[in-house]
């Protein structure tokens, strides 16, 4: 359909019905707003397609070195995504770090040195909004952008700030913080990290995944302020985010060491310089197997730290001290459960 791509008709139709129904002075904020927002998308491919999983998803740029914010899922599982701009641009990008009580991931472009992309300013553009603003929603909901097509824009109002708890099947997911709940804009597939804004185009939350609420079963479109989200973005961007502390120089070989059969996990043989850190077995009344932990659990986090291997799985237990919180974040399925075991007293034993 060339520059009448079907991502550019529902944005066109998006901006009509805001039009009609608001008068030409809204409509013609409304539209500078799509015009300054749609740059900064970015359209995300990576896993997905097993399981009715989607394999698509939204950012948006939050440097113009190319840091991207968007939801964490299974999307982000591959050691590298795809990333399409609004203008058709085509890099590779890989997780810079996440926060999944949070519901975010941060990811950094691999683009050429000296690139420079158009980006949200998170400092000067954040705001807040109260019950019945009027919102856009921008978001690649069932990739009707994959190229060089905007992303779709939706319409609606906020029809609460509130807090409650959420779930996807079965399980509650972390984040138990405060949410936008909106109306007339859903969280369908492919919607998870795009982008709330006021008419007049501030910045006001993330789109988060599809979920219920865990206490009445219903669906819930939401979002995520971004007041919530700045700082670890920040803290993510400049590396300052959950920083494990590096080995005293002095301390000595006889140090405790800590790794999963301690916890009753018993990971899959380490074969590969990457392997996945998935459990390979639990052990029956082990601390695991009290907190719920199972076979085939993906460990993606290990205390706020991302685990890209059995191999830095270990590095991270062996950090641990008696008495710490050990806290796992795992993806069983489509789905992240979060659990936490006490470390345990332990003997000295030597490094070898």
């Amino acid at each position: 359909m060339g520059k009448f791509s079907v991502g550019r008709l529902v944005v066109m139709i998006g901006f009509l019905l805001v039009g009609s129904a608001t008068g030409a002075a809204e409509s013609s904020s409304t539209g500078m707003t799509i015009e300054y927002v749609q740059p900064r998308m970015v359209k995300i491919f990576g896993a997905g397609g097993l399981k009715g999983l989607s394999h698509h998803g939204t950012g948006f740029l939050v440097s113009k070195e190319g840091h991207i914010a968007t939801a964490w899922s299974h999307v982000l599982d591959p050691q590298e995504v795809s990333v399409v701009l609004n203008d058709g641009r085509r890099f590779t990008a890989k997780v810079l770090g996440a926060e999944p009580n949070k519901e975010l991931a941060v990811l950094k472009l691999n683009a050429p040195e000296g690139s420079s992309f158009p980006f949200f300013d998170l400092v000067t553009a954040i705001s807040s909004a109260n019950e019945g603003a009027r919102v856009l929603a921008f978001s690649n909901m069932f990739q009707v952008a994959a190229g060089d097509e905007s992303v779709s824009v939706l319409h609606g109002v906020i029809a609460s700030k509130t807090q409650f708890k959420l779930r996807r099947g079965t399980f509650e997911i972390p984040y138990e913080g405060p949410v936008y709940v909106v109306d007339a804009i859903t969280n369908n597939s492919g919607a998870a990290g795009g982008l709330l804004t006021s008419r007049d185009g501030r910045l006001l939350g993330m789109i988060g995944r599809e979920v219920r609420n865990a206490e009445t079963n219903t669906w819930v479109n939401y979002s995520i302020p971004l007041t919530e989200l700045r700082q670890p973005i920040d803290e993510i961007i400049t590396g300052k985010f959950s920083a494990s502390a590096k080995k005293p120089a002095d301390e000595p070989d006889t140090a405790r060491r800590y790794d999963p059969t301690d916890f009753g996990i018993v990971m899959v043989p380490d074969v590969l310089f990457r392997t996945p850190a998935y459990v390979d077995a639990i052990v029956a009344g082990s601390a695991a197997a009290k907190v719920g932990l199972k076979s085939d659990d993906l460990v993606l986090f290990v205390n706020g730290e991302l685990m890209q291997s059995v191999r830095t799985m270990k590095e991270a237990l062996g950090k641990l001290e008696a008495g710490d919180v050990l806290k796992l974040v795992v993806r069983r399925g489509d789905e992240l459960v979060t659990v936490d075991l006490s470390v345990p007293k332990k003997a000295i034993k030597p490094n070898k």
